[in-house]
């Protein structure tokens, strides 16, 4: 189960990767564009060549039109598709100054308590997305310049964050069973062998 829980935080990471570096990609053909539509557009250039500057403006040389709609569907998808890799690797930051000092068994009872309250919190996300993702598609929101409906950011988001779920849920699972039978399954680094 562990190496199937494992294989797909990976491919979600790698999805999200793949999106964001699309997105930055993106990001910069705009930035590009919006700097060399404002020197075509510029005294300087009109004077020296005027011909050559409205040729290349009528071409469409400008900002990427809803570069930030897509940015802002594609960054919510990734940051719920990187989730899952960090939850199941313990990749969360915390704060060890006081647990360190704790015997083991209430250190499992918190890591427990912390897993459960993750799952608990990722499948509350994920049940408010998917109430947000109704929304949106009854009342047929659409995004303001490119005019695709709002409802797919919220589906791709969504997706990702079912997983997220998933996957917190069964290290919550996971963290329950090591509580109560002492057993560690899954090794993180952060268990002091004795």
């Amino acid at each position: 189960m562990h190496k199937t829980m494992m294989a797909v935080a990976r491919g979600m990471a790698m999805i999200g990767g793949a999106v964001l570096s699309l997105l930055i990609v993106l990001t910069c053909i705009s930035i590009a564009g919006r700097s060399l539509n404002g020197i075509l557009h510029s005294d300087f250039v009109m004077s020296v060549a005027p011909g050559v500057a409205r040729w290349l403006i009528d071409l469409g040389i400008g900002p990427v039109n809803g570069d930030f709609e897509l940015v802002e569907a594609g960054v919510a998808f990734a940051i719920f598709a990187f989730i899952p890799l960090c939850q199941i690797t313990s990749g969360h930051a915390s704060v060890d100054i006081v647990a360190n000092a704790l015997p083991r068994g209430v250190n499992r009872f918190l890591r427990m308590v912390i897993e459960v309250t993750f799952a608990a919190v990722l499948v509350l996300i994920a049940w408010r997305l998917y109430a947000g993702m109704l929304s949106k598609q009854s009342y047929g929101e659409t995004s303001f310049l490119l005019q695709f409906p709002v409802w797919w950011a919220y589906a791709a988001s969504l997706f990702a964050a079912v997983v997220a779920a998933l996957v917190g849920i069964y290290m919550a699972a996971v963290r329950v069973y090591e509580f109560f039978t002492g057993r560690i399954l899954i090794w993180d680094g952060v268990e002091v062998e004795q």
